[in-house]
């Protein structure tokens, strides 16, 4: 039966013809048998599902991925794999390890145990809880004030602003009126306050009061503004009528007419001279001239109650009652851009001083909203809605920041921070609208007017020098003490 030649010739006889393969001529036909493809299969699955081992001197392959940590280089992580495997072993490398070794976990102290039995060894590779680090704990060097090169600059301090005004002063007969413009602050610290039928003049530095002129009794001041440089100080009045005065002379230059109805807004650039009126026009007037007026732009529906020239002095954008925006060049009688989302009245109008054609608006008590505009792509940029009626807006020179005042009904002042529109302060004390705003020539010191007859002035800005600082602003020409005077005919 051991006879492999029987048992094959057995098997040919008993076992009917198959079809042969079509293989080589070196192989024999007798080898490869059809018949014999199952009977395989079958050996081959019971080798798989069954405990089978193999000769020791073969090697398993299979598709799990298990390490093999017997070249591992535990003493580079102070960890002993066998007790005389870290002993007496010592070669070129060691430097490098120890070096790497302090830097990735600190320097090494001898009273730690190197097992991994030990308390520092077991959470090795372990998640842990850590507590708030600090963005220096993320640096390769960590907080070590020796390394050289490296610089920590302290954390910036959120800057504070002064919550109540620094000087308050009387101003009786200011009136309360959305559309008039009041009040302006010049170049060489004076401040031009029209109360009733009256110009005031408060200088600053000294806190002299002069009267500077008075219209009468069948007139009235409705704006006041200031050239940009000089003494030269422009009026507008109830009857239509424009009046330029020196004010260090107080004396009246000239009056221009032009309009019908009283003159609330005005807005100097250079020697040209814009006013704009009830009669809804607006009228730009050049002082070196005799003509009253060199052009008319015409297109708003009511009252113009804003005005402001860009500080590149080439656009001019005025509001008006009929809730338009519009802007206009240097040659144009009619407006080149024209802006109608605002629901009110527009009277705050605000050039950025730190980017080109970068405006900014608010709208009366059915919009209390402050828009920003890019007027050189005639862009939409963005909308805050303030929840109070929006009656002035000022640009800091200084910082990009800007203020706004309000009217109904929280009579608020706010200080906000451009572009992210977050609060810095929010000042109160007026108990009317504050319908009129002008900021100081340094950039650092407001002063708002209401119909609660006052004048208040409030540290808002810092000073360019001392912007992360808490300067005491104009303390120098203004003074600190809180006073209540009266602006009254010195005579």
């Amino acid at each position: 039966m051991d006879d492999p030649t029987t048992v094959s010739n057995q098997r040919n006889q008993s076992a009917p013809e198959t079809p042969r393969l079509n293989l080589p001529a070196r192989m024999s036909d007798s080898s490869v048998y059809l018949e014999n493809l199952p009977s395989r299969t079958m050996h081959i699955n019971r080798l798989i599902n069954s405990n089978y081992n193999g000769s020791p001197s073969r090697t398993i392959y299979s598709d799990r991925f298990i390490p093999s940590r017997s070249g591992s280089n535990f003493a580079l992580f102070d960890i002993s794999n066998s007790p005389t495997s870290a002993e007496g072993k010592e070669d070129g490398s060691g430097t490098y390890n120890s070096l790497l070794r302090a830097a990735l976990f600190g320097p090494y102290t001898p009273d730690k145990k190197d097992s991994l039995g030990s308390p520092a060894c077991r959470n090795i590779f372990r998640y842990k809880t850590e507590t708030k680090r600090s963005l220096h704990s993320l640096s390769p060097f960590g907080l070590d004030e020796s390394v050289p090169g490296i610089i920590h600059s302290p954390v910036k301090a959120p800057r504070k602003v002064p919550r109540s005004p620094y000087k308050v002063l009387d101003a009786p007969a200011l009136q309360d009126d959305f559309y008039l413009n009041l009040v302006d602050w010049s170049s060489n610290n004076v401040l031009a306050v029209g109360l009733g039928n009256c110009v005031y003049l408060w200088n600053a530095c000294s806190s002299k009061v002069t009267k500077l002129c008075d219209l009468g009794i069948d007139d009235s001041v409705c704006s006041v503004g200031w050239a940009q440089r000089g003494t030269h100080l422009a009026v507008g009045t109830s009857n239509g009528k424009v009046q330029i005065w020196d004010a260090s002379r107080c004396r009246r230059i000239r009056t221009m007419e032009g309009h019908r109805l009283r003159v609330g807004a005005l807005a100097w650039s250079s020697s040209l001279l814009s006013s704009g009126s009830r009669d809804k026009s607006i009228l730009q007037r050049d002082i070196r001239v005799q003509d009253d007026f060199a052009s008319k732009l015409s297109g708003h529906k009511s009252e113009v109650c804003g005005l402001k020239w860009s500080y590149d002095n080439r656009e001019l954008a005025s509001g008006g009652n009929d809730n338009k925006l519009f802007v206009w060049n240097q040659h144009s009688t009619q407006p080149v851009l024209k802006y109608c989302d605002h629901t009110a009245a527009v009277k705050a109008i605000a050039w950025s001083p730190h980017l080109h054609g970068l405006l900014a608006s608010g709208g009366g008590t059915a919009d209390r909203c402050i828009r920003f505009w890019n007027t050189t792509t005639n862009a939409h940029l963005s909308c805050m809605d303030t929840g109070s009626q929006v009656c002035n807006l000022v640009w800091s020179k200084n910082v990009n920041e800007l203020v706004s005042t309000h009217g109904y009904s929280q009579n608020q002042i706010i200080v906000w921070r451009y572009p992210t529109m977050s609060k810095l302060a929010t000042l109160t004390g007026h108990t009317y609208r504050v319908l009129y705003l002008a900021i100081s020539p340094d950039g650092q010191t407001i002063v708002t007017g209401a119909g609660d007859e006052t004048l208040r002035f409030w540290n808002v800005f810092p000073s360019p020098k001392s912007q992360n600082t808490d300067s005491e602003i104009g303390a120098s020409s203004l003074g600190r003490t809180t006073i209540r005077s009266l602006i009254l005919d010195p005579n």
